[in-house]
C-alpha cells in the first residue's frame, strides 16, 4: 500500500485512540456523580455518546484504508 496511505491510517488511529480517551473521560465524571449519589449529567452522557459514535467512524476509515481491522468493520 501506499506509504501517504499507511501515514494517513496511522495518524487515523491515533486519533481514534485519543477519542477514545475522551469518551473515557467523560464517563468517568459521569460515574462520580453517581458515586456521589447524584444523577449523571445528560449533557455529559450525551457528549460521551457522540465522541464514541465518531471514534466508531475514524475506526471504519482506518480499516477500510488498511490500517488494520475493527470491531465495526461491515463485513465482506
Amino acid at each position: 500500500m501506499d506509504d501517504a496511505v499507511d501515514d494517513l491510517a496511522a495518524r487515523l488511529a491515533d486519533l481514534a485512540d485519543a477519542l477514545g480517551d475522551l469518551a473515557l473521560d467523560r464517563l468517568r465524571q459521569a460515574s462520580e456523580s453517581v458515586r456521589a449519589g447524584e444523577e449523571p449529567d445528560p449533557s455529559l452522557v450525551a457528549e460521551e455518546r457522540r465522541i464514541t459514535r465518531a471514534r466508531r467512524a475514524v475506526d471504519k476509515a482506518v480499516a477500510l484504508l488498511g490500517g488494520g481491522s475493527t470491531p465495526f468493520d461491515e463485513g465482506p
